[in-house]
Parts: C-alpha cells; sequence; structure tokens
C-alpha cells in the first residue's frame, strides 16, 4: 500500500502544481487582457487622430487650391480691365473728333477744322504724356540714333558733322523711357 500512497501522494503534489501553474496562468492572463484592451483603445484613438489629421490636411489643400484659383481669376480680371482709366481719358478726345467729322460734313470752315483736329491732338498727347507717362522723340536737327530712329532713306550732304535726322516720316514715342516704337526718318551724311 505504500506504493498506492505514493502514487496518490504524487498524483496530489501534480494536481497542487497543475493548480499553481493554472492560477498563475490565469493570473498572467488576467493582467494581459487589461493590456490588450488599452492597447486596442490606444490603436482605436491613433485610427481616429489619424483620419482627424486627414480630413483636416484635405480641408487646408481644398483651401489652397480655392485661393490659387480666385488668384488666378482676379490677375486676368486686373490684366483685362488694366488700361480702364485710359480709356476713360480717350474717350473725350474720340468725342472731340466726332465733333470735328459732324463739322466737315456739315461743309464747316477747313482751317477752323484743322485747328480743332490740331487742338485734339495736343491735348491727347499732353494727357498721354502726363498720365500714362508717354512722351513724342524729338528727331528733326537730331543726331541719328539707332536706338530711337529707323533710317528708311539717306542723303548726302557736306554741311553735316554726323549723320543728322533731316526728315520725319513717322514720329516715334517712348512709355516712360522705353521706345514703344522708333521715328521712321531721312537722315543726311557726311560726305
Amino acid at each position: 500500500m505504500k506504493h498506492k500512497d505514493k502514487k496518490t501522494e504524487d498524483i496530489k503534489e501534480e494536481e497542487v502544481k497543475t493548480e499553481e501553474v493554472t492560477e498563475e496562468v490565469a493570473e498572467d492572463v488576467a493582467e494581459e487582457v487589461p493590456e490588450v484592451e488599452l492597447l486596442r483603445e490606444k490603436v482605436a484613438e491613433l485610427e481616429k487622430e489619424a483620419a482627424e489629421a486627414k480630413d483636416k490636411m484635405l480641408r487646408h489643400q481644398a483651401e489652397l487650391e480655392n485661393y490659387r484659383k480666385r488668384l488666378v481669376r482676379e490677375k486676368e480680371e486686373a490684366v483685362k480691365f488694366a488700361n480702364t482709366h485710359l480709356m476713360e481719358e480717350l474717350l473725350q478726345f474720340l468725342d472731340n473728333l466726332e465733333r470735328a467729322e459732324a463739322a466737315a460734313r456739315q461743309g464747316g470752315d477747313a482751317e477752323a477744322l484743322a485747328d480743332g483736329v490740331n487742338m485734339t491732338m495736343s491735348q491727347l498727347l499732353s494727357t498721354l504724356e502726363k498720365s500714362w507717362g508717354l512722351k513724342q522723340i524729338e528727331s528733326v536737327g537730331k543726331e541719328f540714333d539707332p536706338e530711337l530712329h529707323e533710317a528708311c532713306m539717306a542723303v548726302a550732304d557736306e554741311s553735316v558733322e554726323h549723320e543728322t535726322v533731316v526728315e520725319e516720316f513717322q514720329k516715334g514715342y517712348m512709355l516712360h523711357d522705353r521706345v514703344i516704337r522708333p521715328a521712321k526718318v531721312k537722315i543726311a551724311r557726311p560726305c
């Protein structure tokens, strides 16, 4: 019977060890379950934050795109209407020319008509110069300058020391010190 008692005792010891191991495993599992739950909650929280950040980034991207489109639209509009003030100033000269045409058709005095057109041209040039920086290039009697003049004809002349403009076929103009159209001229060259 000793042998049976020994086996019973061994079995009891094994059962005690098994119970201890089972309790330890249960305790470990019980400790790990809250950690797993905490990690799941943290993952869910981070996923939510990532989704919010992505949404915020997409909204900012859309706002930037709308801002860019608005700037392009405003720039196009500014370019389209940039010369509004110039056009408003030119309208008065168009009105004067229409009145001159009406007077000419009614058989008005040719000299008075020429004076009226000349006065309108002077006013126009004065307005363009004061308000917009347009200047006529003075040519006749000046030394030829290829930056300002385009020579259409040339004649030999013993009385000049340098190439000199002697006749102007078409006036030249500068806008804020930049040539926008050179004067077409006839020059005299020294012999």
